[in-house]
């Protein structure tokens, strides 16, 4: 018994280690600001190159920053993603996501994440005019970075999983910018809301015009068979956007609809955490990482334009 108890000691304390790990970034990461730069502090930059403050348009918050993997690319180039945080569509900035985009390009996927304008400076629409010209510019970009230009994907978190909805399945946005939803290999969505109107979160309220909501303004009014390839993720317990009136009913419908979804539900992860798991020590929360980059190398290539 002895010659095996030593391993078993290594194995669960390394175990442990990474536990506690994830376990501080957690705390951090419920604490505000702290949790992101705390995430970003431990994620490892190996794997990736970032060429930061691109400007996709001529507004201050119309930039975002390249994450490019050191790997070899492919034969065509590496799947692009451009991808928008949350924050209720009043708060956020993309250096709070350097965790995400090294993440992504250390498994050989091209990464932008983009600003786009926030409340009280804008209300809706126009973050969703910045997020089509944000992925625009991926799709007219990602030749030159080394991407390939016809396996891009939008990709969101919270308020940004509703502006990647909204460029991906509503043709209003990408088509002042010279491009269709047809040209998307695959749009990804975590924690999204999707039918949310009306809504009691006051950040949100504001943003959408409360009480008098602006029409056809939600995700879920344009689930159609020629919706791309669907990724919906979401927290089985999300206590600020239900997974059953959002994710859940979303999927239902694109799926009726015949569009290929990949829904995953993730019971140890909170609305925060459910993103936090792109990073190392949140791994453990949510396997999130590991899904989406299946989804994305699984998904064919899109459309000719």
């Amino acid at each position: 018994m002895s010659t095996h108890a030593a391993p078993r000691r290594r194995s669960s304390w390394k175990r442990s280690a990474l536990y506690l790990a994830g376990a501080l970034a957690l705390a951090a990461c419920l604490g505000g600001c702290s949790g992101v730069g705390t995430l970003n502090a431990l994620s490892p930059s190996g794997g990736s190159s970032l060429q930061a403050d691109v400007a996709y348009g001529n507004l201050q918050r119309q930039r975002l920053d390249v994450y490019r993997p050191t790997s070899a690319a492919p034969p065509g180039g590496w799947p692009v993603v451009v991808f928008f945080y949350g924050g209720s569509w009043t708060s956020g900035q993309r250096s709070d996501y350097r965790f995400l985009g090294q993440a992504l390009a250390a498994r050989g996927v091209l990464t932008l994440v983009a600003d786009y304008r926030l409340y009280p400076e804008v209300r809706y629409p126009d973050f969703l005019v910045d997020s089509a010209k944000a992925t625009a510019w991926g799709l007219e970009n990602a030749a030159r970075l080394g991407g390939d230009p016809h396996r891009v994907f939008v990709m969101g978190h919270s308020a940004g999983g509703y502006n990647a909805a909204m460029v991906a399945l509503d043709g209003r946005w990408l088509q002042p910018a010279g491009h269709q939803p047809r040209e998307l290999a695959g749009w990804i969505g975590l924690a999204g809301p999707y039918d949310f109107l009306p809504t009691d979160n006051p950040d949100a309220q504001a943003v959408f015009f409360h009480p008098h909501y602006p029409p056809h303004a939600q995700p879920i009014e344009f689930a159609h068979a020629q919706a791309p390839r669907t990724f919906v993720g979401a927290a089985t317990k999300d206590q600020l956007v239900s997974p059953e009136r959002s994710t859940r009913q979303l999927a239902a419908k694109l799926q009726a609809a015949g569009v290929p979804v990949t829904l995953k539900l993730y019971p140890r992860a909170s609305h925060t955490t459910l993103i936090g798991a792109f990073a190392w020590p949140l791994h453990w929360v949510a396997p999130v990482l590991d899904d989406v980059v299946a989804f994305i190398e699984a998904a064919p290539k899109a459309q000719q334009p």
